[in-house]
């Protein structure tokens, strides 16, 4: 539900609230809008998300789009936070690192907070690590080739994490938390940004200095923050990681982040056909007019309705196409029912195909095998960042 005027806008890691503004965001967290020459870099095709600025921002990615253009080594690092079923809000940031991993051999990581979801989360460890079993499938199901991709889960993955993290919570104090997450809760989520950083740089500190990318949304910002505040004092043999900031997919009920967390209902991974009808046609806000008479004079404004940004934002791949349904809506010849039955079968029809790659998968424990990191990989990385070989982590 879009939040009351007078809400105070606070846009964190644990909380989005309020009316989003995201060019203030640009100024609060500093970092740069994307512009039009850094999507041309991107390689053709260029996807959705980048071309119609749903990715809007950046830190530092130039270095990594000339890794990937000259097919040099170069990485992406987004993860999950495996607190509920997972939305379409949430897998669009990974089907975005599938598509450049087909088009550049992009090294690919992927690690699940667990433990952080647990800190944050009034949930038992029991019921996050169900989460974080049912979250393994969705992400499993996109396809990711097993040699370019890392799946990293806080709690099964300690004796790599845990002394990373240990390593780099020397660098941050509790002021610079403070400042940047607001006052935690526990500890837990106190020590949690240097487990962020741990995940952010794991790829060089298994592979070696390169260019590494972390495509989020801009709430998750501030980790990258801090993390480039450690690797710029180089006392690791890591560079600072770029950025490339995302919008939320909005709310059923209107403008907002989409959350499975609040009361607006959204369009999980899970939902079957009828569902995703049902919800489209019950509580996607419209742009349009009151009535058919009012809306064919007068026309609806795609701008606000809610099933042609799910379309926008992700689920049709033409531009021209978009271009046509927003020139047919606004000049009232294309209605609103209509629209949303068009946003209703697209969404229907990736969901089809990702349940059914979900479907044909074994037990996790098997497919996970393939992702993990080898005994060799784990000891590069602990050698890196400080720790002799014969370290009690090899125990």
């Amino acid at each position: 539900m879009p939040a009351p005027d007078d809400e105070e806008p606070t846009v964190t890691p644990y909380a989005v609230r309020g009316d989003i503004d995201y060019e203030t965001l640009l100024d609060q967290f500093g970092a740069d809008r994307l512009t039009d020459e850094q999507i041309a870099s991107f390689p053709d095709p260029v996807h959705p998300l980048v071309r119609r600025k749903i990715f809007y921002a950046e830190r530092d990615m130039s270095p990594f789009l000339a890794a990937a253009n000259a097919g040099e080594p170069h990485s992406i690092v987004t993860g999950r936070g495996p607190s509920g079923p997972m939305h379409i809000g949430h897998v669009f940031p990974f089907y975005f690192a599938k598509h450049l991993q087909d088009q550049t051999n992009t090294l690919v990581y992927i690690p699940f907070s667990d433990d952080e979801k647990y800190f944050l989360k009034d949930s038992s460890i029991a019921e996050i690590s169900d989460h974080t079993r049912e979250n393994l499938r969705d992400l499993l199901a996109i396809g990711f080739d097993p040699k370019r991709t890392r799946i990293i889960v806080d709690t099964a993955d300690a004796d790599v994490i845990y002394p990373l993290a240990a390593a780099f919570a020397k660098e941050i104090t509790q002021s610079t938390v403070d400042a940047t997450y607001g006052e935690p809760e526990n500890i837990g989520l106190s020590f949690y940004p240097a487990v962020q950083a741990a995940h952010l740089l794991l790829p060089q500190l298994v592979a070696g200095r390169h260019p590494t990318l972390v495509p989020i949304a801009v709430d998750q910002d501030p980790h990258v923050r801090v993390c480039r505040d450690i690797a710029a004092k180089q006392r690791y043999p890591v560079d600072k990681p770029g950025a490339l900031l995302s919008k939320f997919l909005p709310s059923l009920l209107g403008p907002g982040k989409m959350s499975s967390s609040d009361n607006a209902p959204s369009i999980l991974l899970t939902d079957n056909r009828e569902t995703v009808f049902e919800k489209i046609r019950t509580h996607a806000y419209s742009g349009g007019q009151s009535s058919i008479d009012a809306h064919r004079k007068f026309g609806g404004n795609p701008e606000i309705d809610i099933s042609y940004q799910f379309l926008y934002y992700f689920f049709e791949e033409s531009d021209e196409r978009m271009e046509r349904l927003a020139r047919e809506y606004r000049d009232g010849s294309l209605l609103s029912g209509k629209l949303k039955e068009i946003a209703a079968e697209q969404i229907t029809d990736f969901l089809d195909a990702h349940q059914k790659r979900r479907a044909k998968l074994g037990p996790v424990e098997d497919e996970l095998a393939k992702y993990r990191l080898t005994d060799h990989e784990r000891r590069q990385a602990r050698r890196r960042a400080g720790y002799p070989d014969d370290s009690f982590a090899q125990l």
